[in-house]
Parts: structure tokens; sequence; C-alpha cells
């Protein structure tokens, strides 16, 4: 137990570490760009005040803002590691993500609602896609070379090479146009103030179509991965030992073989349910879903930064954590796996 304790505080401390070096640089790439915030947040007033006027508030904006100050002392004050102009800690560690120029509010305000969204969409885009590749991985893998094996292996290696665009525009058109069975975009009926099961009726319906296609799109890769996976493990001298005991074929398969087939899944799986988080930019634009995607592509396309970054640091905060979750998962899938060796 000490062992682990010990393990998790270095890799926290290497969380910290490459997270700081990270923000580092992508806040130094971002402002390498040229754009100007004083400028986009005073230009409103350009045509109600006189040149003079719009310039001293111009001035007054980017002294505001510290432009005029060197870079390291910006990224201090917006990591949150140097004092601001009031004199107080109020940047990224304080919980002060920044201001959307965009949307004219706070970052945390402006991304509340498209998380939600997003991972409503994909926490059941994710569970449909795992209960039905792994049980299918499992069975083609048994089932090897045989008439059902080749067939799902051709249809996956079709639905992998397949763009995801070309088969939500193909599933557009089949279930929203020809036989009308879902609407073709949005994220509920408009003015409808549903609540219950009403409203997740609703949702569902418009939701419907896409997380078909966000389902049958992830379905080709992951079963193949389950097949390699279990292949390679049932090909195993345990396994043969097992089967050579009489050992029932079910036992050999679920308690020994997958088992044991889990942990270079489980990184596939695992990193899986953390993409909930980041949306899915060409799912979320071509069906107009207000997710996380789509709003990272907004800010980037209006060279909203303030907002960009917020969003960029957290997909890193959460790619590190994940990489730190999948490593103590492999202890809990094979006790042979341990943190200390």
């Amino acid at each position: 137990m000490f062992q682990l304790k010990k393990y998790i505080a270095q890799r926290i401390l290497y969380i910290v570490i490459v997270f700081l070096i990270i923000s580092f640089f992508m806040y130094m790439l971002y402002n390498l760009i040229p754009t100007d915030p004083a400028r986009a947040e005073v230009e409103h007033l350009k045509s109600e005040l006189k040149s003079e006027e719009y310039a001293q508030v111009y001035k007054e904006a980017r002294e505001r803002l510290g432009l005029d100050d060197p870079l390291l002392v910006r990224y201090g004050r917006w990591m949150g590691l140097a004092k601001d102009k009031k004199g107080n800690f109020n940047g990224l560690l304080q919980g002060n993500f920044g201001y959307s120029n965009l949307y004219k509010k706070d970052v945390r305000k402006v991304v509340k609602e498209p998380m939600l969204y997003t991972m409503f969409i994909n926490i059941f885009a994710t569970i449909l896609a795992l209960g039905i590749t792994i049980p299918l991985g499992i069975k083609t893998a048994v089932k090897k070379n045989s008439t059902f094996d080749k067939t799902v292996q051709v249809l996956s290696i079709v639905g992998y090479s397949i763009p995801i665009y070309i088969i939500a525009l193909l599933f557009i058109y089949l279930f929203a146009v020809v036989f009308r069975i879902f609407p073709v975009g949005g994220m509920m009926t408009a003015g409808s103030k549903y609540t219950g099961l009403k409203w997740f009726a609703d949702r569902m319906h418009y939701l419907g179509l896409p997380l078909i296609v966000m389902t049958l799109a992830s379905l080709g890769g992951m079963t193949r991965y389950v097949r390699a996976a279990m292949i390679d493990s049932l090909s195993m001298d345990y396994v043969r030992t097992a089967r050579a005991k009489g050992v029932r074929e079910k036992i050999v398969v679920y308690s020994h073989a997958w088992r044991n087939a889990l942990l270079p899944v489980i990184t596939v799986v695992i990193g899986w349910f953390l993409g909930i988080f980041s949306g899915s930019v060409i799912i979320e634009t071509t069906f107009g879903l207000n997710g996380m995607g789509k709003l990272y592509i907004q800010g980037l396309t209006n060279n909203d930064y303030e907002l960009v970054l917020a969003m960029q640091m957290f997909y890193t905060v959460i790619s590190l954590i994940g990489a730190l979750v999948i490593d103590l998962s492999y202890g809990l899938v094979d006790p042979r796996v341990r943190v200390n060796k």
C-alpha cells in the first residue's frame, strides 16, 4: 500500500510538471498569432466615439489586460502564479478560465452547457459501442476463420474505412429524408419545456440519429482490436492446459482468456470513456449539436483564444489523469502487474 501511495504521489508530481510545461508552450504559441484582444473588446465603440476618445479607451483596455507587459508576466497571471493588476492571484489555478470575447461572458459559463450535451451523447454512444464490440470481438476470436468471423471482418474493414461524415450523410438521407424517422438536426423540439420522461424522449428523438452514427462508426476498429487481443490470449499455454483439464469452454473464454486479453484492450476502453468530454467535431457540426467539439472550432474560427486555451488545458488534464488511471487499472485487471516492479 505504501508503494502504491508513493507511486501515485510521484505520478501526480509528474502530471503537475507536464501540465505546466504544456500550458507554457500552448500560451506562447497562441500569443504568436497576430490578434489583439483589447481591440476586439472595444471595437464596437469605434463608431460611437471620436478617434481621440477611442484611442484612449483602447489604450486603457491594453493596460487593463496587461498586453504591454512581458510575455512571461502575462503567462504567470493567466496561470495564476503571479498577481494581477489588482494584486490578487486570479488565474487558471484559482478557477478563473478567462473571458470569451465571442460570447461576452466568462469561459466557465460558456462551456457548461456544451459540456453537458457532449457528455450526454458520448456516454450513450460509448456504452452502446462497448456493449456490441466486446461480445462481437470475443465471438469472432473464438470462431476464428469461420464464415461468421470472415463476414464480421469484411464489414468491420468497410465500416473502419468509410469516413464518419460519409456515414452521417448516408444515414441522414435514409432516416431523415427517405423514411422521416428522425429530424435532420438540433437538440430538442423548438420552444418545448418538457420535464421528466417527456424531456428524455424528446432529446433521444433528436439525438437518436447522431448516436447511431457514432456507434456504428466506432464498431469496426474496436471489434478488430478486441478480436486480436482475444486471439493472442487464446493461443497461450494456460488456455490449452485449461481445455486439456476439461474446463468448460465458457470458463476458458471469459475467465481465463478474456481477463488476460483485457490488459491491451483496457487502454482503448478507458481512453474511449475519457473521450466523452472532448466531443466529436464532425458529428456535432453535421447534426447541429451544441457540444464541446463545435464550440472549440467556433473559438478557433473567431480568434477567441481565451476560450480555446481553457478548453485545451482541460483536455490536457483529462489526458494526463487518464494515463494514470490506465496504469492503475492494469493492476486491478492483472494481479501480476505491480507499480513497484
